[in-house]
């Protein structure tokens, strides 16, 4: 039996994130970190993989992965304060590909740009379970028509039992 532990990736807007996504993203890092959970982000100093970062860094043991688009050479290794393992992929935006396949479960948390709707679509073509938290009804309903393994939560509370349920399927 495997003691790997559980990896949730947290995916959203980075610059134009709002400040009810970086709220719902801290707790939710929270969250993930008190379960025991690994926390997986992009990993930049900027709106939710931050803000999930941070909330995940209070508690005690937590694990906080970001997953980087640059080399990390001089000034491209600017990351998170709050990660514990940081990895420079050289990859740019392909690097979302990288998150997604390297998480259990992914979440969207508020929604975000065409990078974050990437990561939404990598995760339905990977197989891995995709939970929209607190995303616009465009989001919910494009993403929940185009096959099964989408699920949507309006809090973290049911965020996180939507998480829990996930990874005792798997």
């Amino acid at each position: 039996m495997s003691r790997r532990r559980a990896v949730v990736g947290v995916m959203g807007a980075g610059d134009g994130a709002s400040p009810e996504a970086m709220a719902l993203a801290e707790e939710l890092g929270e969250c993930i970190s008190a379960r025991g959970w690994v926390l997986l982000t992009g990993g930049r100093p900027a709106g939710v993989m931050a803000a999930a970062s941070r909330g995940a860094a209070r508690v005690e043991g937590h694990l906080v992965v970001g997953v980087l688009p640059d080399e990390g050479n001089e000034e491209e290794r600017q990351h998170t304060a709050e990660l514990d393992l940081a990895v420079f992929t050289g990859m740019g935006k392909a690097r979302n590909v990288i998150n997604v396949l390297s998480a259990d479960v992914v979440v969207i948390c508020g929604g975000g740009g065409p990078g974050t709707a990437s990561e939404a679509a990598h995760a339905l073509n990977g197989g891995r379970p995709l939970i929209l938290l607190a995303v616009p009804p465009l989001w919910r309903d494009f993403f929940c028509s185009l096959g099964k393994g989408v699920e949507c939560a309006s809090d973290v509370d049911e965020c996180c039992r939507l998480i829990e349920a996930r990874l005792q399927e798997a």
